[in-house]
C-alpha cells in the first residue's frame, strides 16, 4: 500500500498520464482528508478549478491542490507531534486528566456534515484555527469559525458511518458545517436546539 509521500510523488511525476496523477491525488485523501474524503475532494476541486469527475485534469491544478493538502497535513502532523510530546511530559509528571482531541492520522479532523458545506479558507488556514482551539480551553462556539449557532441533527439521523462514535456525535456548526465534537464544547447545547 502506497503512503502519502509516494502518492504525492506520483501526482508530481510529469511522466505519469493525467488519469494516474488525478487518481494518485484521490488516493492521498485515503491517507489524509481533513473534512472527510468527499468534502475534502470537493474543496480541492472548487479551490483549484478541477472538475470532480475530470479524469484528464490539468496537471498544474492537480499539483496546486496537492500542495494545499500537503500544507494542511504538515500543520496537523506538527500538532500531533507536539500533543504527543506534551502528553508524555504530563504523564511523566503524574497528570492523568482526560484530554479532548480531534481525529488523528487518516481521520477527518474537521468532518463536514454535508460535503457541500465547508469552512472558508485553505485547508491549512482552517487547521491552524483548529489547532489554536485545541490548545485552549473548550468553548461554547464552533472552534473553527466562531459561530455560536450549533444545530443537532434530527433525532435518529446519523452522519454516516461515524454516527454514534463519541468524537463525531455532536452538533453541526451553522456557519461552516463541521460536526463539532462534544468534548470541544464547555457547555453542550440542548438536543434539538437551533
Amino acid at each position: 500500500m502506497a503512503g502519502f509521500r509516494s502518492l504525492a510523488y506520483q501526482v508530481r511525476d510529469a511522466q505519469n498520464d493525467r488519469a494516474l496523477r488525478r487518481h494518485s491525488l484521490r488516493r492521498c485523501l485515503e491517507r489524509f482528508a481533513p473534512y472527510g474524503h468527499r468534502a475534502t475532494w470537493w474543496h480541492l476541486c472548487d479551490r483549484h478549478g478541477i472538475a470532480p469527475e475530470d479524469r484528464a485534469a490539468d496537471p498544474l491544478r492537480l499539483v496546486a491542490a496537492l500542495e494545499e493538502l500537503e500544507e494542511a497535513r504538515a500543520v496537523w502532523l506538527e500538532y500531533e507531534r507536539q500533543f504527543a510530546a506534551r502528553r508524555r511530559r504530563e504523564k511523566h509528571d503524574g497528570l492523568r486528566r482526560p484530554e479532548w482531541a480531534w481525529g488523528g492520522s487518516g481521520d477527518a479532523v474537521v468532518r463536514c456534515a454535508d460535503p457541500g458545506v465547508r469552512p472558508d479558507g485553505t485547508l491549512g488556514e482552517v487547521l491552524r484555527r483548529l489547532v489554536r482551539a485545541l490548545e485552549s480551553e473548550p468553548g461554547t462556539a464552533c472552534p473553527v469559525c466562531g459561530e455560536q449557532e450549533l444545530r443537532w441533527p434530527a433525532s435518529g439521523a446519523g452522519h454516516g458511518p461515524w454516527a454514534g462514535a463519541w468524537a463525531w456525535d455532536g452538533p453541526v456548526c451553522a456557519g461552516c458545517g463541521i460536526v463539532v465534537p462534544r468534548p470541544a464544547l464547555a457547555e453542550l447545547p440542548a438536543v434539538g436546539a437551533a
